[in-house]
């Protein structure tokens, strides 16, 4: 039950990033990770010259901390954060997670039925909606 609570605070912070800078998920694939320092993560690309500090944070904070903690796996990370994604229709940012989601192991019949699932408690809407995106995003592997 512990564990259930850290996921869901977790999963809230995560949100609340997808909500300040929407952008920055919006694109098909998770944000790459700069290799060197002469390559610029996506973060960095994307608002770095124009809100560098929001950038160093999401590259810090975000993806190398909070989505790197060990009370939680990757794919119950994924799972939560496309559970708030759909309650809250985010279909920009669903896209990228629901890749996210797949290279952390959850499978696509787990993802429809957590989307049906969610139909009856985020709203039919927002599961027709996540069922359209899921669509398009496994039709592209």
């Amino acid at each position: 039950m512990k564990q259930l609570a850290v996921g869901l605070i977790l999963g809230a912070g995560v949100l609340l990033a997808n909500a300040l800078f929407p952008p920055l998920l919006a694109q098909d694939k998770a944000p790459p990770v700069a290799q060197s320092k002469d390559q610029k993560t996506r973060a960095q690309q994307l608002m770095g010259d124009f809100a560098p500090k929001l950038a160093e944070l999401t590259d810090s904070v975000l993806f190398g901390d909070v989505w790197e903690r060990p009370g939680l796996a990757k794919r119950d990370r994924s799972l939560i954060t496309i559970s708030a994604l759909i309650a809250l229709n985010r279909p920009d940012q669903l896209r990228s997670h629901l890749n996210l989601a797949r290279q952390n192991g959850v499978t696509q019949d787990e993802i429809v039925e957590a989307i049906t699932h969610l139909a009856f408690y985020a709203g039919w809407p927002n599961a027709v909606t996540a069922v359209g995106i899921a669509k398009e995003v496994f039709q592209k592997k």
